[in-house]
């Protein structure tokens, strides 16, 4: 016979399981809280020893420096590791990337978005995964693979020159590429590819958020907009963009971050002058500075947080 046992104040009508796994499911099913910390306590050390615990140890290495004399690295605290990053040279390097970081998610959002309003507010059926399937399809491939294969598009003998030559634009080409600042040799080896390849690469980053930020905006609102007389223009402005702006700002988390700590891409496609991604590689690497590494390392993770906390007062985070 099934036996009443009450246990904690609860009524159960199931008698107890034998053996050790049932008597260990009887008690994760008396005591939850003892199955949910035993469940979150694995990823919670995981993250808190080797993520944020490496991010402590960066953080620390930051405030060392290196003796000029020996090579080494003199464990006292100091700022100076810090006051290096104000040199010129180091400086452009922070500045470069910043730039380089805004113009890519500007791009990116001016390009996705209209893909992501057609995708929101018309596709339907077979060309909603069509277009699912064409912005997702890029990330399934290698991360390599596509930047060679932009490198080879964007080479002086690659199939863009080509174009450019069949419809006779060559002289367009080589007015872009001798301006300055952005231009060079090929698009392969200038700013101008390196902005292209990031667009690439991160535009579907951009464009997922969006769309879904865009399908919760109610179609009675921009019918309403119509009907009280405004126009299309006025419609998209004070209506469908700060609806969708929550949408765009969770798009440029990625694509800014990626771009801010990126340095594959613009070691293989572009010019000479680093990024911070590339500052941290030599100067880890090569020179064997590990604090000013850390430095450099430290300072896309100040912009990325003040990026965040403005992030999360615009709901950015609910557009995740």
């Amino acid at each position: 016979m099934t036996a009443l046992t009450i246990t904690g104040g609860k009524t159960s009508i199931l008698p107890g399981r034998g053996g050790f796994f049932g008597q260990l499911s009887d008690a994760f099913w008396r005591h939850p809280k003892l199955l949910l910390f035993l469940m979150l306590t694995p990823p919670l050390l995981w993250l808190g020893i080797i993520y944020i615990g490496s991010l402590i140890a960066l953080l620390l290495q930051s405030f060392f420096s290196i003796d000029d004399f020996s090579g080494l690295v003199n464990t006292e605290f100091t700022l100076s590791t810090y006051a290096q990053l104000l040199n010129p040279a180091n400086f452009d390097i922070i500045i470069r990337t910043l730039v380089m970081s805004a113009l890519v998610t500007a791009a990116a959002a001016l390009i996705g978005f209209p893909i992501a309003y057609y995708a929101a507010r018309y596709a339907q059926g077979k060309w909603k995964a069509l277009f699912y399937l064409g912005v997702m399809l890029p990330l399934w491939s290698s991360y390599l693979v596509k930047i060679y294969a932009w490198k080879l598009i964007l080479a002086k003998e690659g199939i863009l020159t080509w174009i450019f030559e069949k419809l006779h634009l060559s002289w367009l080409l080589d007015a872009i590429l001798n301006l300055p600042v952005i231009g060079g040799n090929s698009l392969s080896v200038s700013y101008l590819g390196t902005f292209i390849v990031f667009v690439y690469i991160w535009l579907p980053y951009m464009i997922l958020p969006t769309q879904a930020a865009l399908e919760r905006v109610p179609g009675n609102l921009i019918e309403a907009s119509a009907d009280l007389g405004a126009t299309p223009r006025q419609t998209f402005r004070t209506v469908l963009l700060p609806l969708a702006l929550p949408g765009i700002v969770a798009g440029s988390i990625f694509t800014f971050s990626l771009t801010l700590g990126d340095y594959i891409i613009p070691q293989i496609i572009g010019s000479s002058r680093l990024f911070i991604g590339q500052a941290v590689y030599a100067q880890q690497g090569t020179a064997g500075n590990v604090p000013l590494a850390a430095a450099f390392s430290v300072v896309p993770i100040v912009i990325m947080a003040l990026y965040l906390s403005h992030a999360r007062k615009m709901g950015a985070f609910d557009a995740l």
